[in-house]
């Protein structure tokens, strides 16, 4: 049975340099995100450490490697060892992201940009509906992070996305960095994509940083998560907590992961964030 996941909870993702200190503290944090492609093994230590860790902490699971976007059915034994993961460990939130990353038997170690066309929206529409219906429980599809404009594209972002709510009962996972750089990085209309989103539908924030890459021309936004959260996304995400108040929030740091203690000073960050623009709302402490 899974641990209750507050709404104003803060969490962090579970990085195995961490797991010791994990479960040696009451509660260090929140909640723990862990890559389910990580976890999909059926024994050993490693899981051994997520079931101690599943018992003093809410865990959500967020996948990368579904390849929700591409024309092909999800891959029935990729499917498989997530619904097996997602029993076994039964998290509060299970999300994916709104990508391509399989091509004929081919995977790629990326997460590639879904055409925003009714033809792709009809194929993603597909796919979410065949996860959820193995998964049992709804899906948060997380928005990307974007680079170029496809020249392909008929329909908005945030229409397709609000879309794909409507066919398939699935949630929004918003990425506030996804989309601030995206925004940046594509000359899109910050404002008009954020008001056309369907907010009652957003199951969770994630935050995390980029970087500036000067060389690329124009200069681009790089979600990389690996750096503090920058101010204008801070900006961001307390303009837009009020329009999600129930929807938890991750913080993201997956390259030059900091210590523990540095990590954790960010939520403490994401918790002030809230307080300043929901001032009735508990503070939680560890």
């Amino acid at each position: 049975m899974s641990l209750p996941l507050a709404p104003d909870a803060v969490g962090i993702g579970l990085k195995t340099r961490h797991a010791e200190a994990l479960l040696a503290a009451p509660r260090a944090t929140d909640f723990l995100e862990l890559h389910a492609e990580n976890h999909m093994s059926d024994g050993g230590p490693g899981r051994e450490r997520l079931q101690a860790l599943a018992e003093r902490y809410p865990l959500s699971v967020h996948g990368v490697g579904l390849s929700l976007g591409g024309a092909e059915l999800p891959d029935p034994a990729h499917l498989a060892r997530l619904v097996h993961l997602v029993e076994a460990t039964a998290p509060a939130l299970v999300s994916e992201h709104l990508a391509w990353s399989r091509l004929d038997g081919d995977c790629y170690n990326d997460l590639l940009p879904v055409p925003l066309t009714e033809e792709s929206l009809a194929l993603v529409a597909r796919n979410v509906d065949i996860v959820q219906q193995a998964l049992g429980r709804r899906l948060l599809i997380e928005n990307p992070s974007l680079y170029v404009m496809l020249a392909m594209n008929t329909l908005d972002e945030a229409e397709f996305l609000a879309e794909l709510v409507t066919r398939t009962g699935c949630g929004l996972l918003m990425d506030v960095n996804n989309a601030y750089i995206s925004a940046h990085n594509l000359g899109r209309d910050l404002d008009a994509y954020l008001a056309a989103l369907p907010w009652e539908s957003v199951g969770e924030f994630h935050l995390a940083g980029h970087s500036l890459d000067d060389a690329a021309d124009p200069p681009l936004r790089i979600d990389d998560h690996g750096s503090p959260v920058s101010e204008a996304v801070w900006a961001l995400y307390r303009r837009l907590v009020p329009d999600a108040a129930d929807a938890p929030t991750l913080i993201e740091w997956d390259t030059r992961v900091p210590t523990l203690e540095r990590w954790l000073e960010e939520t403490d960050l994401a918790r002030a964030q809230r307080l300043a623009v929901l001032p009735g709302t508990a503070r939680r402490t560890a």
